[in-house]
């Protein structure tokens, strides 16, 4: 299913970080669901050309840390879509260690990529997204957060700084845009099995019991996976979540809210 059947049809979605983990599997949810669908991500090759590939995600090379890379993919989807009717805010990088860890250095550009890249691509659709309620009376913009910004995790000081801002950011946006009818929510997964999480386990000095503290952490006893995510960014996407602004969706196994007695 794409193009003209589905839940999306007819709407147009723009997917920051969209070239692996749970971006891709957003961005090709999106689609099989009927959406028109641009990835914007620094890992795609700038000269390749943004045209979708037997109905899949039109690719663009965006930096988040660049506003006038940011403002040229977003003009450049939108000519390419017809509009933006749907912002995903996925773009974002790691960081490991307490508070002492990281220089200065690192928490700027961990915070330039996860915080200020989620303001750089709303600041540039926006306007897009205005003119998407003009059109058909809503828009809706979805920020991957985690639940490091509401749990204390270990050694994740520079990572939960940053998303704890994306969370924050999402219910300001929320209350801003409100009255123009733009929908304004975020996920919290909790880990996901990701490319990402990949690269944090094989840095781990024993990779295996990493992950199995990673696990046993997650009540349900495995990680989440991408597409799990996905589907959530899906609903708050889509018009079925049309009374829903403002919200935080865990996607954690469990993690924020329950608290298991310990196996006898």
């Amino acid at each position: 299913m794409n193009g003209s059947t589905g839940e999306f049809a007819g709407l147009t979605a723009l997917v920051t970080g969209g070239a692996s983990g749970i971006g891709l599997a957003t961005a090709e949810m999106l689609t099989a669901r009927g959406a028109r669908v641009a990835v914007l991500d620094r890992a795609i090759d700038p000269g390749q050309a943004a045209t979708s590939q037997r109905g899949g995600p039109a690719p663009f090379h965006a930096d988040v840390t660049s506003d006038a890379s940011v403002r040229s993919a977003v003009a450049a989807s939108a000519a390419a879509l017809g509009g933006i009717d749907i912002l995903i805010n996925n773009a974002g990088i790691g960081a490991a260690g307490s508070v002492e860890s990281n220089d200065d250095e690192e928490w700027h550009r961990v915070l330039d990529v996860n915080v200020l890249g989620v303001v750089r691509t709303s600041r540039a659709a926006l306007p897009h997204l205005r003119a998407s309620v003009t059109r058909r009376g809503e828009a809706a913009i979805v920020n991957t957060c985690s639940i490091a910004a509401t749990a204390g995790l270990p050694q994740r000081a520079l990572y939960s700084a940053s998303k704890g801002a994306v969370y924050a950011l999402t219910l300001a946006m929320a209350a801003d845009h409100v009255r123009e009818h733009i929908r304004v929510n975020c996920v919290t997964p909790g880990t996901a099995d990701t490319p990402w999480v990949a690269r944090l386990l094989a840095a781990a000095p024993d990779p295996d019991a990493e992950r199995a503290a990673l696990v046993a952490r997650q009540p349900m006893g495995r990680l989440v996976t991408a597409q799990e995510v996905a589907a959530a960014i899906c609903y708050l996407a889509s018009p079925a979540a049309g009374a829903v602004t403002g919200t935080g969706l865990a996607v954690d196994g469990g993690m924020a809210g329950l608290r298991l007695r310990p196996d006898a």
